[in-house]
């Protein structure tokens, strides 16, 4: 996502601005190069110098100076205010996640009603989300994500950063499945199906929403028939051709159950046939 600054009302393209300001602005670089203080510049100046490096600099670490000291000489200002959250972005931009997190927070905690309250939420959010690792290993920070993320959606319905949070949102989700599915295939793989099948029910039920559903169902096609639980798997496979009759998974399942000398028609009485009840009538997926 760009750099929103939704509510500080400039882009950092501002920097490109008067001679008289420029001049002003180099100043005050070499005299921070020279260790001298920043005493006799004003809160906009120092700002829009932070600005500059953070748009310039290849280290956004290289910025935090001119926001803190914003902070330290002009408290209580609107360009204090403004700096907090500066300072979030730029500890996020360079993978200093706790840092980040704990700048917007201290922003949330302080201005709660700002305009930057949105943004402040979302770099929260994105310490989490940025941190996913891949599906192979817990997905604890993923759990983190969605939990802010949703917040953020919540809270903020109407802004920029509640419509990129429900795309990450969706992404984090799918995550989750895709973790079920993995050590789903791999109980699978080791004919523990008992086991599969409980993975594989639960993204039916829970991450229904997700990519992983279709393989799901399929997967449970397998472990049903493996078992010789015959309305199970026919009804695991008339979901499947319901909602996801152009998958490849259900050309699979409805092979397997031909072979099988079955339909893929719902049959029996179980859980996955009050899922079929549900989704034959609308109410799921």
């Amino acid at each position: 996502m760009g750099y929103g600054m939704s509510g500080i009302g400039r882009k950092l393209a501002v920097l490109a601005m008067s001679g008289a300001v420029v001049l002003s602005l180099a100043a005050c670089n070499r005299n921070n190069a020279d260790g001298e203080s920043l005493d006799g510049y004003t809160a906009e100046q120092i700002f829009q110098r932070g600005e500059y490096v953070l748009e310039n600099s290849r280290r956004a670490d290289d910025s935090l100076h001119y926001f803190r000291e914003v902070e330290r000489l002009y408290p209580y200002t609107d360009w204090a205010r403004r700096s907090i959250v500066m300072q979030a972005y730029a500890l996020h931009r360079d993978g200093k996640y706790d840092e980040a997190r704990a700048a917007a927070q201290r922003f949330l905690d302080q201005y709660p009603g700002d305009p930057d309250a949105a943004w402040a939420a979302y770099i929260v959010a994105l310490t989490y989300y940025d941190q996913i690792e891949d599906v192979g290993r817990d997905q604890g920070l993923t759990f983190q994500a969605l939990q802010h993320l949703r917040y953020v959606i919540e809270t903020y319905p109407n802004t920029e950063y509640a419509r990129s949070a429900v795309l990450k949102f969706d992404l984090a989700f799918d995550r989750l499945a895709a973790k079920e599915m993995e050590i789903g295939r791999y109980y699978l793989s080791r004919r523990n199906y008992a086991a599969a099948i409980n993975r594989f029910r639960a993204v039916v039920e829970q991450y229904q929403t997700t990519t992983q559903t279709p393989e799901a169902l399929h997967r449970l096609v397998e472990c049903y028939l493996a078992l010789g639980l015959r309305d199970e798997a026919q009804t695991a496979g008339a979901i499947l051709g319901h909602n996801f009759r152009s998958s490849p998974f259900y050309e699979d399942s409805y092979r397997l159950l031909t072979d099988a000398g079955l339909t893929d028609a719902a049959a029996g009485e179980s859980w996955i046939r009050e899922i079929y009840r549900r989704t034959v009538r609308g109410e799921w997926l």
